[in-house]
């Protein structure tokens, strides 16, 4: 199901940018996904602006406002940010930044997992989240790349009351995380690939029709290819960097993913 307008707690519901060069960034994936982007010229809208397909909204991007690198972050959909904030804080995560409103658009909160991942939560008010995910130039995934899966998968069950699985994915195990059956995030341990300084954290996923051509014509205008392209049991994808270096991921799904849960 690409077209949304609400989102289950516990559910993926929004990715955003942050970014050390905006302006180039905003370029680089609309050049790349066939995006188009709309800025908030409110003074305490800090810059954020939106990206479109189609004329719905798919994500969304801003500056970075520390001297932390250029990411993208996940968020998941909840009915109690100050309730989830309570729950983080039990379970032994980090709140980040205290659950807050964003004009009427909705509360959003940052956190930081034991293992070291950040991640937000979005309490939808006007603004519901993605408005088309699952289909070629939006969001279609969400995975945790962590040290220690056992700790996370305990973790996140706890916070989002998720299910999980594990299962051989091309030689590796898998882990997915599932609400009310449905699958709707994945996790993998970090490996040998991973250089010992890279933190744990969360990776986006772009649905895209060539995953090979979408690479090429990333590394093409200025990205970087992280983990070339390769075919595992759902897909074809390929890990990136953009000229920022936020690491993102692409992949060519054989068919539409199951339909997530409202």
């Amino acid at each position: 199901m690409s077209d949304r307008a609400g989102y289950q707690p516990g559910v993926p519901c929004w990715a955003d940018l942050s970014t050390t060069d905006v302006k180039a960034a905003a370029a680089f994936y609309g050049e790349m996904l066939g995006w188009d982007v709309e800025f908030d010229d409110r003074a305490d809208a800090g810059g954020y602006g939106q990206f479109f397909l189609r004329g719905r909204r798919v994500a969304g991007i801003g500056p970075t406002f520390t001297e932390s690198a250029s990411a993208w972050n996940t968020y998941f959909a909840t009915r109690d940010a100050a309730g989830t904030a309570a729950k983080v804080g039990a379970c032994g995560g980090t709140v980040v930044m205290e659950p807050m409103p964003i004009f009427d658009q909705g509360v959003m909160a940052v956190f930081q997992d034991p293992c070291g991942a950040f991640f937000s939560v979005w309490q939808a008010g006007r603004h519901v989240g993605a408005e088309l995910i699952n289909e070629p130039g939006t969001v279609c995934w969400n995975e945790l790349t962590t040290r220690d899966v056992a700790a996370a998968r305990d973790f996140y069950t706890r916070i989002f009351g998720w299910q999980s699985r594990t299962s051989d994915m091309g030689g590796a195990p898998y882990t997915e995380f599932l609400a009310d059956d449905h699958s709707v995030a994945g996790a993998v341990p970090m490996s040998a690939v991973h250089p010992p300084e890279a933190p744990p954290h969360w990776l986006v996923y772009f649905c895209v029709t060539d995953t090979d051509a979408v690479t090429a014509r990333a590394e093409r205008i200025g990205g970087t290819i992280l983990a070339p392209p390769r075919s595992v049991p759902v897909g074809r994808f390929s890990v990136l960097a953009d000229p920022q270096s936020a690491p993102f991921a692409v992949i060519a799904l054989p068919e539409i993913p199951p339909e997530t849960p409202l």
